[in-house]
């Protein structure tokens, strides 16, 4: 069996970019814990001071079997190009021709949620556009 994983993403504003990632993926905020209608209201119960209720925030697949995402505040920001990113598989199992349309149809709706296009590249009968999410994070749609 394999062990469950998490991808955790450093950031400035957690709740923004968790957003982004929810809408690029078509995942969900995870729900807060049993008994609380809102993630405000467990950190309030927790004696968290509201200055720090964007702390952190979490995504979870809706059909469970993606990874769980975690997003993290830091103090600093990114400064240099990602070691691991994610791909979005937006155009997977459809033949070439078909593909690229959607791919660069997918490239348009992330652009317009605050995502921003790096580079375009074709290789191998294969097309994938790199992209930055809004805090500079690389990923891929393919």
């Amino acid at each position: 069996m394999a062990t469950p994983i998490q991808v955790v993403f450093d950031s400035s504003d957690p709740a923004s970019l968790a957003t982004f990632w929810a809408l690029a993926l078509g995942y969900t905020l995870q729900p807060p814990p049993p008994d609380f209608d809102s993630w405000e209201g467990w950190a309030r119960s927790m004696g968290i001071l509201e200055d720090r209720w964007n702390d952190a925030a979490a995504l979870v697949d809706p059909d469970g079997s993606g990874p769980r995402l975690f997003f993290q505040r830091v103090p600093e920001g990114k400064t240099a190009k990602n070691r691991v990113h994610l791909d979005i598989g937006i155009g997977a199992g459809m033949e070439p021709d078909e593909r690229r349309p959607v791919v660069e149809a997918e490239a348009v709706r992330l652009t317009g949620a605050g995502a921003s296009v790096v580079e375009r590249h074709e290789q191998r009968n294969e097309f994938w556009i790199v992209m930055v999410d809004p805090e500079g994070n690389e990923f891929c749609v393919h």
